[in-house]
């Protein structure tokens, strides 16, 4: 029964992700008094999403090193340098240009690994990405947020990577251990029963985080619109950006297929987390929009790469 009620819904996250902003926004008095469940659901979701991951996968470094340093190099200084510039132009204002660019400089998203595996990618490649990008959270993070900061707003960047470690690291890092000690089985025990309230969690996190961006969405502006638009634009030119990157540098369909998802997608409920705790709310309101299209973005480069899969024969090595 688990089993379908997940399968249900990972089908409905395109509808549900954005309902629970709206909800959010309406209950906001009572997200305000539920903030401080946040970082545990957070720690909780990434427990149960790690669960899959052993250190297997950091084999595929030696293997296909370039991948990931060109994927995590994309993630984390080209995507951050797009979005800056971007929003730098349309909109003048500073604090929504660290906005920006905290939506595009948080981790790969777990829910890469579901997507890549959906599509045929290659998934030891994949959880390769996903671990050392999530390792490497807590240092990069708050070094982005700094350097687009300057000297305008006053962050407190310990307690940034304090709270990546108990979020994001720590969990992970528990989760791979008890897969590497079960060798796996924890994963169809624990992991698979546990996978739809991960996903309720997140459903939670966003409910409770937009109630920090209600005062913004119960009166929408056509700036509002505009900031969602480009919301939209710079998430779809990273997967195409994804796209183009891979077919040029690595031809192999497999490695594409995981290039274009750990690339494009995003653990936004982190960005979301972090911009809500440090950050004053128009900060917030890029990266929490950024979870209207995530899952259908997802959807419709997956049906993209599957045409290209079929065009293309792959490349063994």
């Amino acid at each position: 029964m688990l089993d379908k009620i997940n399968q249900y819904l990972q089908r409905m996250m395109p509808i549900l992700t954005p309902l629970s902003l709206v909800i959010g926004v309406f209950l906001e008095d009572l997200g305000g008094h539920l903030l401080f469940l946040v970082p545990w659901l957070f720690a909780f979701m990434t427990f149960a999403g790690s669960l899959s991951m052993n250190f297997q996968g950091l084999r595929s470094f030696t293997k296909y090193p370039w991948v990931i340093l060109i994927t995590i190099a994309f993630l984390h200084i080209l995507m951050p340098i797009w979005a800056y510039l971007v929003s730098s132009v349309l909109f003048h204002d500073h604090l929504l240009t660290i906005g920006f660019v905290l939506s595009v400089a948080v981790p790969t998203g777990v829910t890469s690994f579901i997507w890549v595996s959906i599509c045929k990618g290659h998934l030891p490649l994949c959880l390769s990405i996903i671990l050392i990008d999530t390792m490497l959270s807590p240092i990069v993070i708050p070094l982005l947020s700094k350097v687009v900061v300057g000297q305008t707003i006053e962050i407190d960047t310990i307690s940034i990577m304090l709270d990546l470690l108990w979020m994001i690291v720590l969990p992970s890092f528990a989760a791979v251990l008890l897969n590497e000690w079960t060798k796996g089985k924890i994963n169809k025990t624990v992991g698979k029963p546990l996978a739809p309230f991960q996903k309720l969690s997140l459903f939670l996190i966003v409910m409770i985080n937009s109630s920090a961006i209600a005062p913004f969405l119960k009166n929408i502006t056509w700036d509002i619109f505009g900031i969602i638009m480009v919301v939209l634009f710079l998430a779809a030119s990273g997967y195409a950006m994804c796209f183009v990157i891979g077919h040029f540098l690595f031809k192999d369909p497999s490695i594409v297929t995981t290039v274009v998802f750990t690339g494009g997608m995003r653990n936004i409920a982190v960005g979301v987390v972090i911009a809500s705790t440090y950050f004053p709310a128009k900060v917030v309101m890029p990266v929490v929009f950024g979870m209207l299209f995530q899952q259908i973005l997802a959807s419709q480069f997956g049906r993209l790469v599957e045409k290209y899969k079929a065009k293309v024969s792959p490349i063994t090595d």
